[in-house]
């Protein structure tokens, strides 16, 4: 069979060790694996008759090729925010532009064009590792008919349906590392710390890298937070501190009670804005609110960048595994999963069902702003 392998959406620790364990099981198995390059985006710029275009969009892949990438991190096949079914008209290749003029505003659906390229490729199966944007419309072109198996990826941890996603495990050991180092400036200069970490829908990576980290607060997208309250709780952590300065994390999808997530900029295909922002705005308001010197730190991409973790490369190759399993029984139109610490796999319509959101009432002591973790037996490694 011919298996096309692709990763859509932001970069991720565990991505490289999933291409090379897929590339070279396929290749063992009698079969040939080919590599889009960037996403939907190699899909959608794809000409079947420019072949200028098709070394740009698609690779054949063997184990040569791919032999040492899993000691990086990223993306050896490269990625992008690409929605074939929503795509403004100026961000449409040419070759497939209509003529006239278009209201901006409106979107373009390009699924035939999509369907055309697997069919002119002769490509049997897809295998896209992405999280539920990039898996979302995975699910849209198998219910056109075209046979897909789903890898689920995000540092956030917020695929719905599975307990893991590939790069939550890295992002974490990268923050807890950061927020530990940056204790010494905090402590040096008695200073109230911000931590900001990515986060959009879900508070996973501000909850488990405080609760991991042992910071004072933290702040989760799930509930929104009364500045004044954060400020006496942080001065009162800061007074008990014989090193005289206080921690916390905060998502960068929180927002104040009343107010709104911090959001710049164009939306991308998925109708997503770039968040970010928020720690250096609670950092202001509570320098002057308590008097109180604060230190902001947006950890941003350092999250997601560098090699992957031990954990994130065998959930990687696992995952592969797994997939071509399931691929070798015909099963298609699943996603692989970890569902209580086991192998399993679901509905490849899994991530459109819903978002992931931490489990607030059994986790979150959201009065006081800080992980409330007492109880784990019949949890999941990673708490729910």
């Amino acid at each position: 069979m011919r298996i096309g392998i692709l990763t859509g959406g932001g970069d991720v620790p565990g991505l490289n060790p999933c291409i090379k364990a897929l590339v070279y099981r396929a290749v063992d198995e009698g079969h040939e694996p080919i590599g889009i390059r960037r996403g939907w985006r190699g899909l959608l710029f794809y000409n079947p008759d420019d072949p200028a275009t098709h070394e740009e969009c698609v690779m054949p892949l063997n184990k040569l090729m791919v032999r040492t990438i899993d000691r990086t991190g990223g993306t050896f096949l490269h990625t992008s925010r690409t929605n074939p079914s929503r795509v403004r008209p100026s961000h449409a290749p040419d070759f497939l532009r209509p003529e006239g003029e278009l209201d901006e505003a409106q979107t373009l659906d390009f699924t035939d064009h999509v369907l055309s390229v697997l069919e002119h490729l002769k490509i049997d199966v897809l295998i896209p590792i992405g999280g539920e944007d990039t898996l979302g419309y995975a699910a849209r072109i198998h219910r056109e008919g075209f046979p897909i198996i789903s890898i689920p990826k995000t540092m956030d941890n917020d695929v719905f349906g599975t307990d893991y996603c590939i790069g939550f495990s890295t992002a974490v050991t990268r923050s807890v590392g950061f927020i530990h180092q940056l204790r010494s400036t905090a402590g040096s200069h008695e200073r109230i710390g911000v931590i900001e970490l990515f986060g959009r829908h879900s508070g996973e990576t501000s909850l488990i890298s405080a609760y991991l980290s042992g910071v004072d607060r933290a702040i989760i997208s799930e509930v929104p937070f009364d500045i004044e309250k954060l400020a006496r709780l942080l001065m009162e952590d800061k007074q008990a501190n014989p090193s005289h300065y206080a921690m916390m994390t905060i998502s960068e999808g929180a927002h104040e009670i009343g107010g709104e997530v911090i959001q710049t900029g164009v939306a991308d295909p998925y109708g997503h804005k770039k968040l970010g922002g928020i720690g250096a705005v609670t950092a202001e308001k509570l320098e002057k609110i308590t008097g109180v010197k604060t230190m902001c730190q947006q950890l941003a991409y350092l999250m997601r960048s560098g090699t992957p973790d031990a954990l994130d490369v065998m959930v990687a190759v696992n995952y592969a595994n797994t997939a071509l399993d399931l691929l070798a029984i015909g099963k298609f139109g699943r996603m692989v999963a970890l569902r209580e610490g086991r192998y399993t796999d679901i509905s490849a319509e899994s991530p459109t069902l819903g978002i992931k959101h931490v489990d607030v009432r059994a986790l979150y002591d959201a009065d006081n702003y800080r992980p409330k973790v007492w109880h784990v037996l019949g949890k999941p490694m990673f708490l729910y």
